[in-house]
């Protein structure tokens, strides 16, 4: 290579390793900080410690334009509501791809819509034989207590003591009806819950048959 080639390329390559240089410490672009305090605009080239978490605008001091929005920082009870928030958004979600998992699984468990009720039927004969052994024992119960009741109405009437033991037992049958009516409150309520949930499961059901058997459509009304 002739020597002013080899003097031209050095000096370009100079050029390029000082101008990588120069970009690589070039400083930053200044900046001017908008906030507001005490109710007013301050503006300044630094930002001071008590305005860091205040809601802020940056504007660059080359162009004159703002290029950043800062928000405030959250207080203690904003950050903790909102990971509350997040929280439940995401336990929301996890229910819902839950839900839609068993939808999935009820379409493919039950070819018909009268397959599906005839597993609701089965747990709704077991809850419908418990409601009625709960009651028969109620009115077994209620019936004992009245017979210890009259018993000890007839021995005062007849102006004697009531046994320890028979007020003992009026106790205690007394305890075990007011137990067995509130077995009997939550069987029932069980048993309405029952009846929501196969309403609730039929619509999603129907819901899930319909849009599979609209996408079935639609392949073959393309063809």
């Amino acid at each position: 290579m002739p020597h002013h080639f080899r003097l031209i390329a050095a000096t370009a390559l100079a050029l390029a390793g000082a101008g990588h240089a120069a970009a690589q410490t070039a400083p930053p672009q200044k900046k001017i900080y908008c906030w507001e305090e005490n109710g007013r605009k301050v503006c300044g080239d630094a930002l001071p410690a008590s305005a860091a978490d205040r809601a802020r605008t940056e504007i660059s001091i080359k162009s004159g334009l703002p290029t950043a929005q800062v928000d405030r920082a959250l207080t203690e009870e904003e950050r903790s509501a909102a990971q509350q928030a997040a929280e439940a958004a995401r336990r929301q979600a996890e229910a819902e791809a839950m839900q839609k998992r068993r939808d999935l699984a009820m379409v493919e468990s039950y070819m018909t819509e009268a397959d599906l009720r005839r597993a609701y039927g089965e747990r709704t004969a077991l809850l419908d034989e418990t409601l009625k052994a709960s009651r028969l024992g109620i009115t077994t119960l209620h019936a004992s207590l009245l017979s210890l009741l009259r018993q000890a109405g007839d021995r005062e009437l007849g102006g004697e003591p009531v046994p320890p033991s028979l007020t003992r037992s009026i106790l205690q049958q007394h305890a075990e009806l007011l137990r067995q009516r509130q077995i009997l409150l939550a069987q029932e309520e069980d048993r309405a819950a029952l009846e929501n949930e196969l309403a609730d499961s039929l619509r999603r059901y129907r819901e899930m048959k319909g849009g599979a058997a609209a996408a079935t459509a639609a392949p073959a009304a393309d063809r």
